[in-house]
């Protein structure tokens, strides 16, 4: 079974400190800082890294079951809106808006939207947010 590794590094006080995220594999590090996270300010923040994984685990999934289904697809390009919020139990991320749109030759919108939804529900990053997270799917041909 494979381990996948991530660590961040944080120094100094919730709202004054600094810090910064690094994947396992050497492919993503940057910073990010309380004004990162709650307000506008420069970096990234978990929430965006969430949203990578969630587009990124959909998009593969969605490339395997258009496949699997005789209809591979050119590319699948998905965005992923995470909705981080303060509610009665602090802040949540509470939804995420997956926004795909497919390049795939000999398909109808109509069933390029049914394999985009068994997609959704099979994708291991869905499968894994979806108990607490309100997951949306928007889907559309190119």
């Amino acid at each position: 079974m494979a381990i996948r590794n991530a660590s961040a590094r944080w120094t100094g006080t919730l709202t004054e400190g600094s810090g910064v995220l690094r994947t396992g594999k050497g492919g993503y590090e940057g910073p990010y800082s309380f004004r990162s996270r709650f307000e506008e300010g420069d970096g990234t923040n978990p929430e965006e890294l969430i949203g990578a994984a969630h587009a990124g685990c959909f998009s593969m999934a969605l490339s395997k079951v258009l496949a699997d289904a005789g209809h591979p697809p050119t590319s699948v390009e998905t965005t992923a809106a995470v909705r981080f919020e303060k509610t009665d139990a602090g802040f949540t991320v509470t939804q995420i808006a997956l926004d795909t749109v497919g390049d795939v030759p000999g398909i109808d919108s109509a069933e390029f939207g049914k394999h985009a939804e068994a997609a959704k529900a099979n994708c291991p990053i869905s499968r894994l947010l979806a108990p607490g997270t309100e997951i949306t799917l928007s889907a559309r041909l190119a």
